[in-house]
């Protein structure tokens, strides 16, 4: 049975994305409504009931929005660390069924090694993962304001990749809705990758083992699909990285299931 990936939504309003092996199947992030999730789900013949796990990246709502109402009625259990955990049960005002990990630690759901690793990012604890699936290393970089070392380290050996292309840096300094403050956090390390730092990374990240990347979290006000999909093309094309499909996320609409055999 082939690996089967989809990116049911990602930007700035909710971000949630399914992955199928012959064993598990899990959400990463759950930043979408129990009701679009069902319906993005069920538009690939998939359902909520049947889920062995969610994957949380941090608290923020953009990515655990429907996460209450999934645990409460279908009891599928919940897997982050435990500032996550106390931050997400603050918000909701409810318990919910966590199985925690300590970040940087790896653990195993089913036939996938989930590898987690710190982030920058303003949250409690924010964590991100590298998917061990057989026959496939799945990279998930969302919500991070600068790349460090240990992110390149832990993503070296990615064939998949979701990658934040948040904003870009000239649409949201020009930006009339935004106060300076909100702009400076956004810009900040701890705030969001422009589409001009998604290109640095992908380029320090480049190998002949990473084929598919997907762009996401892309701002509504403050990115265009076309300006990023162009920063990232024009720097795939400089470093000769011919063989990296390149794909686009989108915020209404789940991607095209990728199939990895």
């Amino acid at each position: 049975m082939p690996v089967r990936l989809t990116i049911l939504g990602s930007g700035s309003a909710g971000n949630c994305a399914y992955l199928e092996t012959e064993e598990t199947r899990i959400l990463i992030d759950a930043g979408l409504s129990l009701r679009q999730i069902r319906a993005r789900l069920a538009s690939i013949g998939r359902a909520p009931e049947n889920l062995t796990a969610i994957l949380i990246t941090h608290e923020h709502s953009d990515h655990m929005q429907g996460l209450g109402a999934i645990s409460r009625k279908l009891g599928v259990p919940v897997y982050c660390n435990r500032p996550t955990q106390e931050a997400i049960e603050f918000q909701i005002q409810s318990k919910i069924d966590c199985r925690l990990f300590t970040t940087r630690n790896s653990f195993e759901l089913g036939d996938i090694r989930v590898d987690t690793f710190e982030v920058l990012h303003d949250a409690q604890d924010p964590v991100g993962f590298l998917l061990r699936a057989p026959g496939v290393n799945i990279g998930v970089l969302t919500d991070l304001g600068q790349v460090t070392r240990l992110v390149l380290d832990r993503l070296r050996s990615a064939n998949v990749l979701l990658l934040e292309a948040n904003h870009d840096i000239k649409m949201l300094q020009d930006c009339p809705h935004r106060p300076w403050s909100l702009k400076q956090r956004i810009l900040s390390r701890h705030g969001h990758l422009s589409n001009e730092a998604a290109a640095d990374c992908t380029e320090q990240l480049m190998s002949p083992e990473l084929r598919h990347l997907y762009l996401g979290h892309l701002s509504s006000e403050c990115n265009r699909p076309d300006l990023a999909h162009r920063v990232l093309n024009e720097r795939l094309e400089k470093i000769g990285a011919n063989h990296v499909q390149l794909s686009m996320a989108s915020q209404n609409k789940p991607c095209p299931t990728l199939e990895m055999v």
